[in-house]
């Protein structure tokens, strides 16, 4: 009587269950009233016991967490008024939501340096733009005042 057994594959990262061997006999030479196959497993077949540890190694490590993506739209204006919206996929948990430029700082200093880097530097460009508009309209102002000064006399 002669076994024919196949070799073993290696491992693969595709398949999340473990290889079988296939073991087959062929009965040339073995008479018809043989026994069946009761004896010691070869040394080929080893490899099969380790591969149930593999397998289940695979099975930890194959976790995934479930992740959640949410979009927050920060706005602001050259004027200083900041708007913010937040989206789930396609659909808007709040929209057109006024903050304040201090509350957008704040935010991203939170969040992470490279984020409240660029974002200060906007509010304080809109900072100085401001306090421009200001003086101008305190020019314009001590100037209408001196107007009506001269209207009085």
């Amino acid at each position: 009587m002669t076994v024919d057994t196949l070799a073993v594959e290696a491992p693969s990262d595709v398949a999340d269950t473990p290889d079988t061997v296939a073991l087959t006999s062929t009965a040339t030479d073995a008479p018809t009233d043989a026994p069946a196959m009761d004896a010691a497993p070869t040394t080929d077949a080893a490899p099969v016991a380790e591969k149930p540890k593999k397998a289940t190694a695979k099975k930890a490590a194959g976790k995934k967490t479930k992740t959640l993506e949410l979009t927050l739209t920060v706005t602001g204006t050259a004027d200083g008024e900041w708007h913010a919206e937040l989206k789930q996929g396609s659909t808007y948990l709040a929209r057109n939501l006024a903050v304040a430029a201090a509350a957008v700082s704040r935010a991203a200093k939170e969040l992470h340096e490279d984020l409240s880097t660029p974002i200060d530097e906007v509010i304080e460009a809109a900072r100085e733009q401001q306090a421009a508009k200001v003086a101008a309209l305190e020019a314009e102002l001590e100037a209408a005042r001196k107007a009506l000064a001269d209207l009085a006399d």
